[in-house]
């Protein structure tokens, strides 16, 4: 198992280490560029795949694109509400969610890929307008995952940015994958 799976039951060392993987993809580019081009490299990845190819995986098991793409949409979604959660509150409770579950469920397999993208881009405009605006004392504010302990949203930052960096990386390898059969 890759260290960038991220099962729904795991320790904290696995979790840990999962963490640490996704900062270490980040590097020391900036969160905030990395945050704020996502959208446009998204658009430019499946701009040359067919509607075939973004719903055929790599393999037997494996995500499509258009389901990592609406995995991004959902996730979006989640770091908007923790990110709004430790914003407002002292130090709330932020969940962990069933990255596989949300797919099975919510029918990743049966979303519109270019809804995904555009309903990604809505969303993080507006999580990067949300980030803009906090003062440098709201970007230390935490909140505590249950997981991963303590995250403050600096820490948000960066592990969404590497998750992005993640998924792009995922998206470019899927893409090839089947535009070469």
């Amino acid at each position: 198992m890759s260290i960038f799976s991220n099962p729904a039951e795991r320790s904290r060392e696995e979790a840990a280490a999962y963490t640490t993987a996704i900062l270490d993809l980040l590097g020391d580019a900036s969160p905030h560029d990395v945050l704020k081009q996502t959208h446009a490299r998204l658009r430019d990845l499946i701009a040359r795949l067919s509607a075939q190819q973004l719903a055929t995986p790599e393999a037997a098991g494996k995500w499509s694109v258009g389901q990592v793409l609406r995995h991004l949409a959902d996730s979006e979604v989640v770091w908007g509400f923790r990110m709004r959660m430790v914003l407002a509150h002292d130090r709330p409770a932020i969940t962990g969610y069933d990255q596989d579950l949300w797919a099975q469920r919510l029918h990743y397999d049966e979303a519109d890929p270019a809804d995904s993208v555009r309903e990604f881009g809505v969303l993080r405009d507006g999580n990067l307008r949300l980030l803009e605006r906090a003062s440098e004392a709201d970007l230390d504010r935490v909140g505590v995952h249950a997981e991963r302990g303590e995250e403050s949203v600096r820490h948000m930052m960066k592990l969404y940015a590497g998750h992005d960096l993640l998924h792009l990386r995922q998206i470019a390898r899927i893409a090839r994958a089947v535009t070469a059969s």
